[in-house]
């Protein structure tokens, strides 16, 4: 194996801007310098030369400065709209190249209205929705109670508790009004899916013709060659059912290495193979490349059946707390192996090794 130097590219929370006013989950999809720390350890034990870059405006110098071969890039960025795409844009400029999914993804999955009028342009099972920019804007007549309520930009369950189910008018503009307030974006209202929330994470690139719409003939090839799926992961939330229904930020963050994660999730072999259908196709639609994590509610009042709520194509690579780290734990591969199964599959897209 070919040796190279590799940049790691991230957002430490220590690093992090701070002002008055800051909701307190601000930061929370930022990463701790442990696990920086062993993601450059991982990366070293692959045979790499590394060097962590923080991801802000100095590293329009600093990654010019160490000149890398690749980036492994894991910047969730601080302000903007578009926020994750911003790093990938300086390398795009710079002409460098890093691991997983480029700008116009990065930029439309951060923006979960705009991704859901994706998935349902392309006919993929999605929770009817509404975003709303003002407190006061009236309901759509196709949006039943009881809704679910979430900022329509932020990541790790930011936002996310169990107040954001709300069951009438007067709850949905109370958490409307918070999401607005304390987040300064759109509030995206979901029809809320009662039963178990199942996560997908994989690895790779899909081979052959990318579609742009699913065929709707169920008799032709589900294509998903070149995409390695990890066992699915569910959150046991049976301990915390009286605090959270849902698995939200203080589940995610506080109490990550509490929770009993079931993985491989106990599903039958067909939902299995369904969800990584569906997963495959978010992936294809959304443009996104060498990993990702598709998230899923299962319809307890259908059959189970499955709706998408949202593609991460820079998912959290903590030891033993990332959801996409426990399920690769599950099929057998390591942290370390999983973060070169990623570093590699980047390599392999770049033409850089065959």
């Amino acid at each position: 194996m070919k040796t190279f130097r590799v940049a790691l590219l991230a957002n430490l929370k220590k690093n992090a801007p701070h002002w008055e006013g800051m909701p307190e989950d601000q930061w929370d999809d930022l990463d701790s310098e442990t696990t920086i720390q062993a993601v450059s350890d991982a990366i070293r034990a692959g045979g790499h030369t590394c060097e962590f870059l923080e991801g802000d405006i100095t590293i329009i110098d600093t990654v010019r400065k160490f000149k890398p071969d690749i980036c492994f890039n894991l910047c969730e960025s601080h302000s903007g709209n578009a926020r994750e795409a911003q790093v990938p844009a300086i390398l795009e400029k710079l002409g460098i190249p890093y691991t997983g999914s480029k700008v116009l993804c990065l930029a439309l999955t951060l923006d979960k209205p705009m991704t859901k009028r994706v998935l349902t342009y392309h006919d993929l099972p999605t929770p009817d929705f509404q975003t709303f920019e003002r407190v006061d804007e009236p309901l759509d007549a196709k949006m039943k109670f009881s809704l679910f309520v979430k900022p329509s930009q932020e990541g790790t369950g930011m936002g996310v508790s169990a107040k954001s189910i709300v069951k009438d008018e007067t709850e949905l503009r109370q958490q409307v009004r918070i999401m607005i307030e304390h987040y300064h974006q759109a509030a995206l209202v979901e029809t809320f899916i009662e039963g178990r929330e199942v996560t997908v994470g994989m690895v790779g690139n899909l081979v052959g013709p990318v579609a742009r719409r699913m065929p709707h003939d169920e008799k032709l090839p589900r294509i998903q060659a070149g995409l390695r799926f990890f066992p699915p992961l569910e959150v046991d939330l049976t301990p915390y059912l009286e605090t959270d229904v849902v698995y939200d930020n203080r589940l995610k963050v506080a109490l990550a290495d509490q929770l009993n994660y079931l993985c491989p999730a106990p599903l039958e072999e067909d939902q299995v193979d369904e969800l990584n259908w569906l997963a495959a196709a978010v992936f294809r639609v959304t443009g996104a490349l060498d990993v990702a994590r598709v998230d899923f509610r299962l319809n307890a009042n259908e059959g189970w059946k499955p709706y998408i709520l949202e593609i991460n194509p820079l998912p959290g690579l903590s030891p033993g707390i990332s959801d996409i780290v426990i399920e690769a734990a599950a099929d057998g591969v390591s942290h370390t192996e999983l973060v070169n199964m990623i570093l590699e599959t980047s390599l392999q897209r770049y033409g850089l090794i065959s």
